[in-house]
């Protein structure tokens, strides 16, 4: 069984990263009721004797003793960091795994990259390597952050190509919050397009998820739950938006529904690595199946279902309306449209009682209505994991690379330009060492070469499908 290591960066990923350690916490205590430290759970977990001094009290088997995540917590800012330090999951996490400073970054990719990355990379790399001393066999890195911000995009994308140099054989999944139009960080485009020039080079895997688009599922879910147009009710626990049971107990922070949302992709993405399942998705078959060329690696997500009903009695329509839902714009992670636009390659990573045939009739089923790449029509990936996620009794995570992630980018390259064409905020980052107007113009370039690549691709779209010719052998 392979390991992962989690890496939140800034107030978002570490807020993220919360939530994601308390569904994970909460999945594997659903399913090992004995409290038994076994190979689902020591992917993400150490099991720690507490009363062993220094680094010798990990235990590879028996009884859960203390769990300890897999995580490395970095914020320029102390405030998110101390309040998990004080919160309920304050023992999931090892102290010595964690780096904080007071000042914060300022919402500047260039404080974050060029002078903290500066500072902290030796501290940054020995709790990576620490890390990773920790696993049997790391396969990948997770990275949570947020391109808004300044830690989150400037630190979050250092530390990237530090993974590389390091690890170049580790597989670096990226799990990046888009801001949305409404941002309240000005510089917010700046750091955005900066940072998407390290994810294009550094990156294997980019999981884009913007925030409106989180808002907007949170809108619909709330509608459903309080309109009453269901019918019946929704079971307890099973929102996705939920880290408590109770439907009517306001979240915490205005963000902690959100987040969840995020939190369940993650466990999703990883589930066929941690349970036993009649057909396995492995991180690096991801990476293998779903990108076809180096930069085109943004793999835009969506969740199904969004909650479950009460009415156990479910028709098999229900199920096929879960894969319907994978492929409407209404369900993606992303404000993106993937069924009127060109599929390079799709993969279903399916949860609970779904049997293979299931899978291959929905496939054939909603194949007509979408397009791939000519050099691609069987481009599919599939999974099976029979543990559902806790509350559900089956679940579908559908990772789509297609150019339907285009429009965001040229939306952000759009926002960029209004302020770039004035100068405006400039002197900010070019007061920082290191920093020259030709960071800002490389970074929209390399931004343009990839909207340009997806153009490429949509350009084929509607040409008519070749059948090639099959290779014959002589008998």
């Amino acid at each position: 069984m392979t390991q992962s290591v989690v890496v939140q960066v800034g107030q978002c990923g570490n807020q993220i990263g919360c939530c994601f350690w308390d569904l994970a916490l909460r999945e594997h205590a659903a399913v090992n009721q004995k409290g038994i430290y076994d190979e689902a759970i020591s992917s993400f977990f150490r099991n720690v004797d507490t009363r062993v001094v220094g680094d010798g009290g990990s235990i590879s088997k028996g009884k859960i003793c203390s769990l300890k995540a897999r995580a490395v917590l970095i914020d320029m800012e102390e405030g998110v960091v101390n309040e998990i330090l004080q919160g309920p999951l304050r023992d999931v996490f090892d102290t010595k795994q964690l780096i904080t400073d007071i000042s914060g970054s300022g919402n500047n990719w260039a404080v974050g990259h060029r002078v903290f990355g500066s500072l902290y990379q030796d501290q940054i790399l020995e709790k990576l390597r620490k890390s990773a001393e920790h696993c049997d066999c790391l396969q990948c890195f997770f990275i949570i952050h947020s391109m808004g911000g300044g830690t989150g995009s400037g630190l979050g994308t250092f530390l990237l190509k530090m993974l590389e140099d390091e690890f170049p054989e580790v597989y670096r999944f990226v799990t990046s919050i888009y801001p949305s139009g409404e941002d309240d960080v000005i510089t917010s485009p700046y750091n955005s397009i900066l940072a998407m020039k390290e994810l294009n080079e550094h990156a294997d895997c980019v999981l884009p998820i913007d925030n409106q688009s989180l808002f907007d599922i949170i809108s619909k879910i709330d509608l459903m739950v309080n309109s009453g147009k269901l019918g019946t009710t929704v079971k307890p626990k099973s929102l996705v938006t939920s880290s408590s049971g109770a439907l009517k107990t306001r979240h915490k922070k205005p963000f902690d529904a959100m987040n969840n949302i995020v939190a369940n992709l993650l466990l999703n993405l990883t589930s066929s690595a941690r349970f036993e399942g009649s057909l396995n998705m492995d991180l690096n078959e991801i990476s293998m199946n779903l990108v076809p060329f180096p930069q085109l690696h943004y793999l835009v997500s969506s969740l199904t279902p969004l909650y479950t009903l009460t009415d156990v009695n479910i028709p098999p329509r229900r199920l096929d309306q879960m894969f319907s839902d994978a492929f409407s714009k209404d369900h993606q992670l992303l404000r993106a449209d993937p069924k009127h636009s060109l599929y390079l390659a799709c993969a279903l990573m399916v949860r609970g009682n779904v049997q293979v045939s299931d899978v291959r009739r929905n496939i054939e089923r909603l194949k007509p209505s979408l397009q791939f790449v000519s050099w691609n029509q069987e481009g599919w990936k599939t999974s099976l994991c029979s543990i559902p996620p806790v509350g559900h009794s089956h679940s579908l995570l559908a990772l789509a690379n297609n150019t339907c992630v285009k429009p965001t980018f040229m939306e952000l390259k759009e926002r960029f330009m209004r302020l770039y064409k004035k100068k405006a905020h400039l002197h900010h980052y070019l007061q920082v060492e290191g920093m020259e107007e030709s960071c800002f113009t490389e970074a929209v370039s390399s931004l343009s070469a990839l909207i340009q690549e997806y153009n490429q691709l949509d350009a084929t779209k509607n040409m008519p499908v070749q059948d090639l010719p099959r290779l014959s052998i002589a008998m």
